[in-house]
């Protein structure tokens, strides 16, 4: 549905994006992720006709994406970073007026507005102004804005910045329910967890390169996990026996806590507990990390997150 293909965009002397490039499947929901300032916002810019771009090119459906194209930017909805609502309007009053803007009216745009206010869950506040919402009723109204033309892109640019708990989980909810009814979905944060629990599939930008481009079970299949404990009996024969298990990098002996490295640390700690309760040998104190995509990608550039 969407692809990228090596694209640039330079500020004046400063590069914001090198040569990137990516697929989007029809009805997949991709992760995006990166710090601030790594160039996620230009390339959603780029890819929703906000910007043109200094070299390279988006295209959208098999066309190459031509922002001043009326037809093909309506297929785009995006929701921005910045709020983009009209806080004098009331919510009902906002969605309307976007509705407008793609020519719906009537009717039909009667119905979308009040499925809209269902599904963003602003109903019982669909005539009260925008600017007497709390912030994460304002990012939902902003996510209502970008779906009331019914788009078959939706580009989401860090969609919870600054929202509650509940209003993030409801945006988490109505991503995956648009994402499952066919929508394709391109999702960027430098909330890093935020995109492991949404996108299958994800890409890693930073200083405006992409710098990884996978499954995220496949990425994270790059790091290995650790597993603690304390076990009194653990001799040399029993530490070469879990040093054989599938998948184990590195057995150490830290003063009496044992620490296994390995590929599967939950699989390896099945295989040693079952070592272990073959000898009869009780576990005191248990602990067991596994690798998420921030370890990835500070794995990858070396980096810690920038906020």
């Amino acid at each position: 549905m969407l692809e990228v293909r090596n694209l640039c965009k330079n500020y004046r002397a400063t590069p914001a994006l090198v040569g990137v490039s990516f697929t989007v499947g029809t009805g997949e929901l991709f992760g995006l992720l990166g710090p601030n300032g790594a160039g996620k916002t230009t390339l959603m810019s780029i890819a929703s006709g906000l910007l043109d771009a200094t070299s390279g090119e988006v295209v959208l459906a098999g066309q190459r994406f031509d922002r001043r194209d009326r037809d093909q930017r309506r297929r785009i909805g995006i929701v921005p970073q910045d709020l983009a609502i009209y806080p004098q309007l009331s919510a009902r009053e906002n969605l309307r007026f976007f509705g407008q803007l793609y020519g719906i009216a009537g009717a039909e745009l009667e119905q979308r507005v009040a499925r809209i206010l269902a599904a963003i869950a602003l109903t019982d506040r669909a005539d009260d102004r925008a600017d007497t919402f709390s912030g994460g009723m304002k990012r939902r109204l902003n996510l209502g804005a970008a779906l009331v033309h019914k788009p078959e892109v939706l580009l989401l640019d860090e969609p919870t910045t600054g929202v509650d708990p509940q209003s993030r989980n409801h945006i988490f909810a109505e991503v995956r329910r648009l994402n499952a009814a066919g929508l394709t979905v391109v999702y960027t944060s430098h909330y890093m967890e935020e995109v492991q629990a949404l996108c299958p599939r994800v890409g890693i930008i930073d200083h405006g390169r992409l710098i990884a481009c996978d499954r995220v079970q496949t990425l994270l299949r790059r790091m290995t996990g650790t597993i603690r404990f304390r076990a009194s009996g653990v001799d040399e024969a029993l530490r070469r026996e879990i040093q054989t298990l599938n998948g184990v990098r590195a057995i150490r002996d830290n003063a009496g806590q044992i620490e296994i490295e390995a590929d599967d640390a939950k699989a390896t700690l099945v295989s040693a507990i079952g070592l272990l309760n073959a000898r009869q040998i009780a576990v005191t104190e248990l602990n067991m990390n596994e690798p998420d995509l921030e370890d990835v990608f500070l794995h990858l550039t070396g980096t810690a997150l920038r906020d």
